[in-house]
């Protein structure tokens, strides 16, 4: 008999208390499962976290809600002329923060300094950068340890802040979330975004307004002015209140209800396939795991165990039974629209108990063991319901399978701190570049890579290949390279991959948008027909 070890979500709200008053036309009310785990825009580079973010504060560059890169805080960009070492941007001027300060190369050279620090979930995004100088109130100069043309890519998600307020408020350091640390910068904003923070109470409600004084106001539709956002974990509870009108749109329908809330009068289900693959990490790197019955061994340690895993999970039944037909198996961590991924590369094994129990009886554990899975129940489709899956399938060849289902703030840190054996994690790639992967999830956890890299795998030959992926300028030598790291990656089979999320949002009529494949929301494109 498995053990479950689930946290409660907190109880339903009563639909009353979405609403706080009354509300004008141009009011959005915004749901969603998750909440943002801070305010701080360098703390975690995790998808709520950063939607939220990209309300409040900007990016010098941007990807729009159809994926294509654009200008933002910054207004061109270009590589210097000599070897491509240096990147020159331009800063739009006449911007200024919802404090009053104005916007120059001051901030831009303190924010990117602060997202390349120890504590900071973004410093992979900015591994080759050297330096980061000022060469003129509006101009910026990003120095790379040797050319990099994808630098423009990582920073569609590193934030812009204010150097003066930061420092007025001890907010210089990035929150070291993993470690529970609570900052100012974790509670409180100042940004150059459409909107304003207005009022939050964690895991209840944040509203925010329109930013009166937003360089973009002509250039963007900004049919919203104000936004009142409500995490909802409960998926009955969240259906609920779109279909009541408690809500205008919720960016995670159910699978279960998607037919329900299609056929509802006044609203529409608008879909994509998103930019994310679902998958468990192993820890292949202990001598011995922590939550496990065999002593004075690591199971994982061995690729036959991990390739008796890989073919002993029914991807197939999870899509049809578990999702409803609302996912697509997967066979590498790298989602399609990603620069590296080909079908070849995505072939998923067959499912097939008997190799998979041949494989652990030549591994030498036909007698099976016990170990903990540790799933999050709160940021991905049915994610604790996949793992439910998981364990009945892998009970068949013996791996007793205990679940632990946490809310995802407890959870991330599990993996962040190396404190967990077997778990589930999402991956979308905003760089849409096979890098970011191996920056992130394959390279050796240091001071400036791996930092979501909980399976303690480490292979210098690797590393080194990760790291001339940012400066190898030859297009047809990269793409080889990029080959051959995936290439090693599905041999060691350091991830189980599950599938790729197919997107269902919600949307009251009247109000018009696209699906961003990376579940990335732009209030400021919203429009109102």
């Amino acid at each position: 008999m498995t053990k479950r070890t689930v946290a409660l979500a907190a109880a339903p709200i009563a639909m009353t208390a979405l609403l706080a008053g009354p509300l004008s036309a141009e009011t959005l009310r915004w749901a969603r499962a998750a909440e943002a785990l801070t305010l701080d825009p360098h703390a975690q580079n995790e998808g709520p976290t950063t939607t939220l973010m990209h309300q409040i504060y900007e990016p010098l560059i941007l990807r729009n809600m159809e994926g294509e890169m654009v200008p933002a805080l910054a207004t061109s960009w270009e590589p210097s002329e000599e070897d491509g070492s240096v990147w020159v941007m331009t800063l739009r001027e006449g911007v200024t923060f919802h404090g009053g300060e104005e916007f120059d190369s001051s901030d831009a050279v303190f924010s990117l300094n602060r997202a390349m620090s120890e504590t900071s979930n973004f410093k992979e995004l900015l591994s080759s950068v050297t330096e980061v100088r000022a060469a003129g109130p509006y101009t910026l100069e990003i120095v790379t340890d040797g050319p990099n043309p994808l630098l423009p890519n990582n920073l569609t998600n590193i934030m812009m802040m204010d150097q003066g307020w930061a420092e007025a408020n001890g907010a210089e350091a990035v929150q070291d979330y993993a470690a529970g640390e609570d900052t100012f910068s974790a509670r409180n904003t100042n940004g150059t975004g459409p909107y304003v923070l207005e009022s939050r109470e964690a895991d209840v409600r944040t509203v925010m307004t329109a930013n009166p004084d937003y360089w973009g106001i002509g250039e963007f539709p900004l049919a919203v002015s104000e936004i009142v956002f409500t995490p909802i974990q409960n998926p009955s509870t969240r259906v609920a209140a779109l279909l009541t009108g408690e809500v205008d749109f919720i960016q995670d329908v159910p699978v279960q209800d998607l037919e329900r809330v299609n056929s509802a009068d006044g609203i529409e289900v608008i879909t994509a396939p998103q930019n994310r693959v679902i998958f468990y990490g192993l820890n292949v790197g202990a001598e011995d795991l922590e939550n496990d019955s065999v002593s004075g061994a690591n199971p994982f340690a061995d690729v036959r165990v991990r390739r008796a895993i890989d073919i002993a999970i029914n991807r197939e039944a999870i899509q049809q039974v578990v999702m409803r037909g609302q996912s697509e198996p997967a066979g590498v961590i790298n989602p399609p629209p990603v620069a590296g991924w080909t079908e070849e590369l995505d072939e998923y094994p067959a499912y097939d108990v008997a190799a998979a129990q041949a494989l652990m009886e030549e591994a030498g554990y036909g007698d099976g063991f016990s170990v903990q899975l540790d799933c999050p129940n709160d940021r991905y489709v049915n994610d604790e319901a996949i793992c439910q899956a998981t364990v009945g399938m892998l009970a068949q060849i013996g791996i007793e399978v205990n679940l632990s289902a946490l809310p995802r703030a407890q959870h991330f840190p599990l993996i962040a701190n190396g404190e967990t054996d077997f778990y589930m994690l999402g991956w979308g790639v905003p760089t849409y570049d096979s890098e970011y992967v191996f920056n992130f999830l394959y390279h050796t956890q240091t001071e400036g890579r791996g930092s979501w890299n909980g399976t303690g795998y480490s292979n210098p030959e690797m590393d080194a290949m990760i790291v001339s992926l940012s400066s190898e300028v030859d297009l047809e030598a990269r793409d080889q390279m990029v080959a051959d790291l995936w290439a090693m990656a599905e041999e060691e089979v350091i991830y189980i991959p599950i599938h790729n999320q197919i997107l269902n949002w919600g949307i009251a009529d009247g109000w018009e948008t696209v699906v961003d494949a990376d579940d990335q929301v732009l209030f400021k494109y919203f429009a109102q027909n």
